[in-house]
């Protein structure tokens, strides 16, 4: 049978179930991480805005890079490598580092496993000051892990555990805690299922939040017709260009954008690289070129983006400007290893994207 823990601020929780203690040591080491961290936006007074509060739902991966990759070893052969890291990850996950680096205040929704992967996950969520009050723990099945060689121009082909990810269900979630936020994030629909992600977009426009979604399985019409619930609750679709046409078999990224607002969705935010984002509402199109950087790791560059343009949005940019903050926030990870590389906050990506820096005219 499976078992389902639910996790509080405190580090302790009761919600329906029992009270539930974290392994020895966690709470200490949280705290210490916290502490000790010089990441730009752990309690900072001087904050660069009003906290934006978001929400973030979905996929959580504990993600290790292995850079220097050039070929696997063959047979039981080794390998010297430069660096072997590991990194809170995901389209909800991955999203959350990102978004309280540059301020905002996060809360994590989603599912882990009990084992030693979730406790360090859980630990560098709470060293960026991301609320994980909202994840679950369970006993059934590892935390959701991926390995990552990272080869010398930033391609990254990954093997992956989908594991606890696969166990969240609409009723683990806090719908209370949910709605506190002024925005939703909802990182892979596909696990929740069509419907009941659905539902979830729903109640939380009923309440008031504005809401964005990035899918994560690769792009194909089965899957466009799976997630169809979702897009009329959708204000902000965030994918990638080859998910675009594979959901829509259209010959070009505009054309397949526009395709996805007939479904429902109410703007298109698409990455395409290193050519940057080509970014579509019923109003207009507006395309930003990629920024001109020494490229380490592309890993956690899409979830990079969605934070930076979903931060974008809710401080009332336009969508050019919002799409801007997000490449240049997608730029600071790739210059470095995982979705938490570098020391950033909103002023330095800001100036950044104030900056000509771009890769293409």
């Amino acid at each position: 049978m499976t078992t389902i823990q639910h996790g509080r601020p405190r580090m302790r929780c009761r919600r329906t179930g029992p009270v539930i203690e974290w392994p020895r040591g966690f709470v200490a080491l949280a705290k210490t991480a916290a502490i000790a961290s010089s990441v730009p936006n752990m309690e900072k007074a001087d904050r660069p805005m009003t906290r934006v509060e978001i929400a973030v739902v979905g996929v959580h991966v504990l993600d290790t890079h292995v850079l220097g990759i050039t070929s696997i070893p063959e047979g039981s052969q080794g390998q010297l490598v430069p660096t072997i890291k590991i990194s809170p990850a995901g389209t909800a996950g991955g999203t959350a580092v990102v978004l309280s680096r540059l301020g905002a205040a996060v809360r994590s929704f989603g599912a882990i496993g009990t084992d030693a992967m979730g406790d360090a996950l859980l630990a560098m969520l709470c060293r960026e000051g991301v609320d994980v009050g909202g994840l679950v723990r369970t006993t059934a099945t590892q935390t959701s892990a991926s390995v990552i060689p990272v080869r010398s121009n930033g391609d990254r082909p990954a093997w992956h555990c989908v594991g606890a990810n696969a166990m969240l269900r609409l009723e683990d979630l806090n719908l209370d805690e949910v709605i506190r936020s002024s925005h939703l994030h909802l990182g892979g629909p596909e696990f929740l299922g069509g419907p009941a992600a659905g539902e979830l977009l729903q109640y939380a426009k009923s309440n008031g939040l504005s809401t964005s979604v990035d899918i994560l399985a690769a792009g194909d019409p089965g899957l466009l017709q799976w997630i169809a619930d979702v897009l009329p609750h959708t204000d902000y679709l965030l994918p990638n260009d080859e998910q675009v046409l594979g959901l829509t078999g259209a010959a070009d990224v505009l054309t397949g954008a526009r395709c996805l607002l007939a479904a429902g969705a109410g703007c298109v935010a698409v990455t395409q690289g290193s050519k940057g984002a080509v970014v579509v509402s019923d109003a207009e199109s507006v395309e930003v070129p990629a920024f001109a950087i020494d490229v380490v790791d592309t890993t956690g560059c899409g979830d990079a983006f969605s934070a930076g343009f979903i931060l974008g949005r809710a401080l009332g940019r336009d969508l050019r400007e919002a799409a801007r903050l997000g490449c240049a926030t997608a730029a600071h990870v790739a210059s470095g290893i995982g979705t938490d590389a570098g020391a950033y906050d909103f002023d330095v990506i800001e100036a950044f994207a104030s900056g000509d820096h771009s890769a293409t005219a």
